[in-house]
C-alpha cells in the first residue's frame, strides 16, 4: 500500500483564484459556485502580446455568447522555473471580458499581474461574478473554441484551489 502527502500553495501551478484572494471581504473557493469553470470556452493565441494582454486583443477575439476566454503567452510553459517575466492582463482587458459577460478569464502565466505589481490593478478590475485561473498550460493547443473543465477544490476559507484544467473539442 502507498499512502503520500503533499505540500504546497494554493497558487501552485494550474489554479483557481478565489476573491478572497484579492478581496478581504471576497469567497473563499469552497464557497464560489462551480458553473463558471464548466462550459464553452475560446482560447486566444496571444503570443507577442508584450507585457499585457491588452482590451485590444480581448474586443478583437471575443463574439456573442463567448463567456469564457484563455489566454496562451508562452511558446513553451515553464515547467522547471518560475519565469522572470510573463505576460499578464491589463485591467482594461479585465474590464472589456467584465462589459462583455465574460464570466471566467484563464491565462498561462502565473497571474493576471506582473509578478513586480504592488497595486494588483488587474485583480481588483475582475468583477464580483467573473473568476480567475491561472498557471495553465496550453502549449499544445490550438485557438478556437473548447468545453472547458477546471473544477476547484472546495478548500474550506482558502483563497485558491489548484485545478486540473481539462479542454475538449466541441462537437
Amino acid at each position: 500500500m502507498n499512502v503520500a502527502s503533499i505540500a504546497l500553495s494554493t497558487h501552485s501551478g494550474a489554479h483557481a483564484d478565489a476573491p478572497l484572494h484579492y478581496d478581504p471581504a471576497g469567497s473563499p473557493i469552497d464557497a464560489v459556485a462551480l458553473e463558471p469553470y464548466l462550459g464553452p470556452c475560446r482560447l486566444v493565441d496571444a503570443r507577442g502580446a508584450g507585457d499585457v494582454v491588452g482590451a485590444d486583443l480581448v474586443e478583437t477575439h471575443w463574439s456573442p455568447g463567448v463567456t469564457r476566454m484563455l489566454f496562451r503567452t508562452f511558446n513553451r510553459f515553464p515547467m522547471n522555473s518560475w519565469p522572470a517575466s510573463f505576460t499578464a492582463m491589463s485591467a482594461p482587458a479585465i474590464r472589456a471580458l467584465g462589459a462583455h459577460g465574460v464570466v471566467l478569464v484563464g491565462i498561462d502565466s502565473p497571474s493576471i499581474d506582473p509578478e513586480t505589481s504592488k497595486t494588483m490593478d488587474a485583480h481588483l478590475s475582475v468583477p464580483r461574478d467573473m473568476r480567475i485561473l491561472e498557471g495553465l498550460v496550453l502549449d499544445h493547443v490550438p485557438p478556437g473554441d473548447y468545453e472547458l473543465i477546471a473544477l476547484p477544490l472546495p478548500l474550506t476559507g482558502l483563497d485558491a484551489s489548484p485545478v486540473r484544467a481539462v479542454l475538449r473539442e466541441l462537437e
